[in-house]
């Protein structure tokens, strides 16, 4: 982990090259949730640049509902505005929801207008993960997805089932993302 009165220490020395990247309100905002994350056995993060905290992936590993079993790997962009602005949060993974397109872009209310800046990433980790225990049809991207889950709910499980096995579900390929 990354000391914070190290970092201050530092970058008033002038001793850090990126001193002003790693002092911003975000970054150090970003550091502290990170060092207060309680991630769920289900979740887990990956740093690519260990010196970009501001930029890293989520994957989470269902273990119940209707995406057991099932790997999902989200990517969060954090900018100069965070806390005050939500991160910008895509799915990598191609998948059948109705709270998700198939862009990657999420339907998640904490990251759009409900966002507060109290909110943490610890806070969007656990609203991901609620989206793939307990969809949601009423606030869709995907509307097509959202129809067959309030239509018939087992025709729905079919095709998340097929979908995360890599097959068509209508005229959309998924890749497998079975773990």
């Amino acid at each position: 982990m990354i000391k914070l009165f190290s970092l201050k220490q530092q970058a008033k020395a002038g001793t850090n090259p990126q001193s002003t990247k790693k002092t911003s309100a975000a970054y150090l905002r970003v550091q502290k949730d990170i060092a207060e994350l309680n991630l769920p056995k289900t979740c887990q993060l990956e740093f690519t640049d260990p010196d970009d905290l501001l930029n890293f992936r989520l994957i989470i590993c269902p273990d119940e509902g209707f995406y057991r079993n099932g790997k999902f790997a989200f990517s969060f962009k954090v900018g100069p505005g965070y806390p005050h602005d939500a991160p910008k949060v895509k799915c990598e993974t191609q998948v059948y929801h109705p709270n998700i397109d198939l862009e990657g872009n999420v339907c998640l209310n904490i990251l759009r207008e409900d966002w507060k800046p109290v909110l943490t990433i610890n806070s969007i980790i656990y609203g991901l993960q609620f989206l793939f225990l307990e969809p949601n049809p009423d606030d869709p991207l995907n509307k097509d997805a959202a129809e067959v889950l309030r239509q018939n709910r087992r025709l729905f499980e079919q095709n998340v089932a097929k979908s995360m096995r890599g097959g068509y579900v209508g005229s959309t390929y998924f890749e497998r993302c079975l773990k």
